[in-house]
């Protein structure tokens, strides 16, 4: 992330951990926070998308002025599309629980890693439900994976949003691209007629995109397929704040878009049950809809070097050391 992008973000993120702080009560404080200054605590790694508690703050039951602190902060984690790529999610979340419109139910988990306050590394986290927002913040910039969204349902069958797909963008982008295969390219694409039940990182601390098939490589594709593919990866580095979904997308051209490969599993009909991923030297992108008959979708973005700030938190005490 350039410098002065990054120390807005980061700037953003302190004012925000700092509002969120003055209006909590000591002891919702008290469980909001890791030790300060501690960043080693074993749950930094440790996350997942399912149903159930998380360690931290719920924000079920929060007073309006608390919830909207946590919302703010949320907010600073993304561009204005990941913003309301998240609070959608939150929303879909309420449909699936029959509470549509009620923030105060909801149940999501705030933690606060580190002092916002002091010149050493901190971070937070949000997670809940089909939401996992992971940040570490240093002087040196500002990291927003892992990266989890999901939809359950996918497609909103009832009610005042009835047919709202909230990762219809992310399904359609790599229904177009494999469609739009023939011959031996679909065949290197499509891995299996039967596409895994999740994503196959699950959580796992570290990303791995040796986990992932290999797929059809992006100097194989035609120049249309290869705009779409560019089109999905963009989609999802485009929710983090624009500044770093930039630098990672710089990246990416940098170290060549050869490099990328994409893969699908299952049919190819709006409805079917199927899977796809994206994998680069760097990172990884993947999503499902196969729980509930394929209406049930995941998404997952997952830096190599990135997740949970690690290349930050190398940089950061090898200069302290130094």
């Amino acid at each position: 992330m350039g410098v002065h992008g990054s120390t807005d973000v980061a700037s953003g993120m302190r004012e925000a951990a700092r509002a969120l702080l003055a209006v909590l009560e000591p002891e919702q404080v008290r469980v909001l926070r890791v030790a300060p200054g501690r960043l080693d605590a074993p749950e930094l790694r440790e996350w997942t998308y399912l149903p159930g508690p998380r360690p931290g703050l719920c924000t079920d039951g929060l007073d309006g002025r608390q919830r909207e602190a946590v919302d703010v902060l949320l907010a600073t984690a993304h561009s204005a599309a990941g913003a309301e790529l998240v609070r959608g999610a939150i929303e879909v979340e309420r449909h699936r629980r029959g509470l549509p419109g009620s923030p105060g139910a909801d149940r999501y988990w705030v933690r606060l890693l580190g002092d916002p306050d002091g010149d050493e590394p901190w971070g937070w986290r949000m997670n809940g439900h089909h939401l996992a927002v992971h940040v570490l913040v240093t002087a040196a910039g500002v990291r927003v994976t892992p990266h989890f969204v999901g939809s359950e349902p996918a497609r909103i069958g009832t009610g005042p949003r009835a047919g709202h797909r909230l990762l219809g963008p992310e399904e359609d982008l790599a229904r177009r691209l494999v469609t739009g295969l023939h011959g031996t390219a679909r065949r290197s694409a499509v891995f299996s007629a039967t596409p895994p039940d999740d994503i196959l990182t699950r959580a796992d601390p570290f990303a791995d995109p040796g986990l992932l098939p290999d797929g059809l490589a992006y100097d194989r594709m035609a120049p249309g397929q290869q705009r779409l593919l560019e089109r999905l990866v963009r989609r999802y580095l485009d929710r983090a704040p624009a500044a770093y979904g930039q630098e990672c997308w710089s990246d990416a051209v940098r170290r060549g878009l050869s490099t990328l490969a994409f893969a699908w599993a299952g049919g190819l009909e709006p409805g079917d049950r199927h899977y796809y991923c994206v994998r680069a030297p760097d990172f990884l992108i993947e999503y499902d809809n196969t729980q509930d008959g394929g209406n049930h979708a995941h998404s997952v973005w997952r830096h190599v070097r990135h997740d949970w700030g690690a290349d930050l938190l190398r940089g950061h005490y090898t200069d302290r050391h130094a």
